[in-house]
C-alpha cells in the first residue's frame, strides 16, 4: 500500500469556551458586592460603559416643575451686579434661621436651654475646648478584636504560672492567620531556656482554647481538635484523620477498609469533616462584614399564588454609550484605534447581554424554589420538602451545574425571613411507612422541638427519639440524630439531664 498526501475536508463540532462565554458563566455566582466590584473594574477598561444612576422621583418632579414654571430672580440685579447674600439676607430671603441648618450656632441656647446646649456642644467637640475633647465617632466604634487579642485574653485566664504565659506567649507569637503554629517548639524551648516537655504541656493547653481547632500544626490535628470537642474523636473516625491522601484521592474503598465502617457510615463521616472548619483563625482577619441583600423578594399574590420579583437593589444598571462611540469612532486615526473602539463596543453589549440573562436565570430558578417549596412559605419548616438541584435544573431545562451556580450566595425575602437559596435544597430522609420522603431540614426542627417539650424527669436519649420519629413514619438512624443533634449545638441526653437536676436543686 502506497504512502500518498492527500488534501481532506472535515466537518465536526467542538465547545469552545470564549472568554465571553466564560464571563457569563462567572456572572451566575457572583454575590451583589462582587458582581458590584467587577462591573466598576469594567467601567474603568471600557469607556463606553456607564452606570445609569436612578433619579430621586421628588427631585425629578421638582426639576419638571421648575421647567414649567419660571421663576423670578430673587433680585433684579442678582444676575447683573453678581450681587453675594449675607446670612441675615439669606435668612430673610429664606424666611427661616441658619438655625435650622445648623444646630450647633449661637442661637441654639435660645430653643434648647442651657442643660441640652451644653450636652449639646459636649457631643459635638463645640464646647470651646479643644478638638480633642469632643467625642470622635470613630471612638464609638468597637475596634475589631484580632486574633492575637483573642488568644492573648485566654493565655491570661489559662495561665497563672509566668514561665508558662510566656511560653504561650511565643506559640500565640508563632500563629498565622489561619490559626496554625507554624514556629518551631525546639526553637522556642532553646530560645526560653526550657524543654520541650514544658512547651508540649503548654501546647496541649492552648489547643483547648476556643474556637476549636486553633494552635494546631497541621489539617489532621486541627480537625482532630475540633472532633474532639464535639466527642465524634473515636476509632474509626480518627482513622479517617489518619489518612486524609486517600480522603483527597476518593479511595472510598480503601477508607472503608481502614476505618471498619460500611457505605453508609463513611457518607455520615464525611459530612462531620465538611462541617469542620479547616481555618479556625480566618473567623478574626479583620475583614468587614457584609450585609445581607436579598436578590429575590416573594410575597403573596391576592389569588393565593405567590409574586416572585428580582430586588431592584441587586440589579446593576449598565448602559452602552453609543453616542460616544458615535462621536469618537470617525476620528481614528489608524487601524488600532478602530479595532480598539470595536472591541470596546462588542464587550460592552456582551456585558449587558450577560447581565440581562443573568437576571433572567435567577429569577427562573427563584420562580421555581418558590413552586416547589410553596408548602414551606405558607406552613413552616415543618413542611420543607426535599430538594435536589437535578429536580429544580430538570424543571427549568438548564443544567445542573447552572442552577449550583445561580444558588450560591444568593439570597431570598420571603414573608417567613431571608433565607439562602441553597437552603431550600435538603437531603432526603426516607419513611418508615414507604410514604413521602421528609426533608433533613424538617427532621432537625422535629428534633429541636421533642428536646425543648422535654420534661427533666423523662430526658430524651438519641435512641428514644430515633423510636419517636419512626413512630411518625420518619426512618433514621441513630447516628443522624446524633449529628443533626450536634449541629444545633444541644448537649447529650446526659448533660442535659445533669443541668436539669442543677436546675432543679438551685430552684429549692
Amino acid at each position: 500500500m502506497a504512502l500518498a498526501a492527500k488534501l481532506q475536508l472535515r466537518q465536526s463540532q467542538s465547545l469552545v469556551m470564549t472568554p465571553q462565554l466564560m464571563q457569563s458563566i462567572r456572572l451566575l455566582q457572583f454575590t451583589h458586592a462582587e458582581l458590584e466590584h467587577f462591573i466598576d473594574e469594567e467601567i474603568e477598561r471600557n469607556p463606553l460603559l456607564e452606570r445609569a444612576e436612578p433619579q430621586d422621583d421628588a427631585a425629578s418632579d421638582q426639576a419638571q416643575k421648575l421647567e414649567a414654571e419660571p421663576q423670578a430672580a430673587p433680585d433684579g440685579d442678582w444676575f447683573e451686579n453678581e450681587t453675594v447674600w449675607s446670612a441675615e439676607a439669606i435668612s430673610e430671603k429664606l424666611d427661616t434661621s441658619l438655625e435650622n441648618l445648623f444646630p450647633d450656632d449661637p442661637g441654639t441656647s435660645e430653643r434648647l436651654g442651657p442643660d441640652l446646649t451644653a450636652q449639646w456642644k459636649s457631643a459635638s467637640g463645640s464646647g470651646g475646648g479643644s478638638s480633642s475633647e469632643g467625642l470622635d465617632a470613630g471612638d464609638m466604634a468597637a475596634s475589631a478584636i484580632t486574633l492575637r487579642d483573642h488568644v492573648g485574653e485566654q493565655v491570661a485566664l489559662a495561665f497563672t504560672d509566668p514561665v508558662a504565659r510566656l511560653i504561650a506567649g511565643e506559640l500565640a507569637d508563632g500563629l498565622d492567620e489561619t490559626g496554625y503554629v507554624r514556629a518551631d517548639l525546639a526553637e522556642i524551648a532553646g530560645r526560653l531556656g526550657t524543654d520541650g516537655v514544658a512547651v508540649g504541656k503548654v501546647l496541649a493547653v492552648c489547643q483547648t482554647f476556643e474556637p476549636a481547632g486553633l494552635f494546631a500544626r497541621d489539617l489532621a490535628e486541627c480537625l482532630s481538635l475540633q472532633l474532639a470537642v464535639r466527642d465524634r474523636l473515636d476509632p474509626a473516625m480518627k482513622a479517617l484523620i489518619a489518612n486524609l491522601e486517600l480522603l483527597a484521592r476518593r479511595d472510598f474503598q480503601t477508607l472503608k477498609r481502614l476505618c471498619g465502617v460500611d457505605e453508609e457510615d463513611l457518607l455520615d463521616m464525611l459530612a462531620e469533616i465538611r462541617a469542620l472548619d479547616p481555618r479556625p483563625g480566618m473567623a478574626f482577619s479583620g475583614g468587614a462584614s457584609n450585609s445581607i441583600v436579598a436578590d429575590v423578594e416573594v410575597r403573596a399574590a391576592n389569588d393565593g399564588s405567590w409574586t416572585v420579583e428580582l430586588n431592584a437593589e441587586t440589579l446593576p444598571r449598565v448602559l452602552v454609550d453609543h453616542i460616544y462611540f458615535a462621536q469618537v469612532s470617525p476620528h481614528a486615526k489608524n487601524q488600532a484605534e478602530k479595532d480598539f473602539l470595536a472591541e470596546c463596543l462588542q464587550n460592552a453589549n456582551w456585558l449587558t447581554r450577560s447581565l440581562d440573562q443573568r437576571a433572567k436565570t435567577i429569577l427562573k430558578v427563584a420562580s421555581e424554589i418558590v413552586r416547589q417549596q410553596d408548602a414551606f412559605l405558607v406552613h413552616g419548616v415543618r413542611h420543607l420538602k426535599p430538594l435536589n438541584l437535578r429536580t429544580v435544573a430538570d424543571a427549568i431545562g438548564m443544567h445542573e451545574s447552572t442552577v449550583s451556580r445561580v444558588t450560591a450566595n444568593k439570597y431570598m425575602l420571603t414573608p417567613r425571613g431571608v433565607f439562602e437559596l441553597r437552603y431550600f435544597f435538603t437531603a432526603s430522609i426516607a419513611a418508615s411507612g414507604g410514604g413521602d420522603a421528609h426533608s433533613s431540614e424538617a427532621v432537625r426542627d422535629r428534633i429541636k422541638q421533642m428536646i425543648d417539650e422535654e420534661k427533666p424527669v423523662d430526658v430524651l436519649s438519641d435512641d428514644a427519639i430515633v423510636d419517636m420519629l419512626r413512630e411518625s413514619g420518619v426512618d433514621i438512624a441513630r447516628r443522624t440524630v446524633a449529628k443533626y443533634r450536634e449541629g444545633m449545638n444541644i448537649p447529650s441526653s446526659v448533660q442535659r439531664r445533669r443541668e436539669k437536676r442543677a436546675l432543679a436543686s438551685a430552684g429549692r
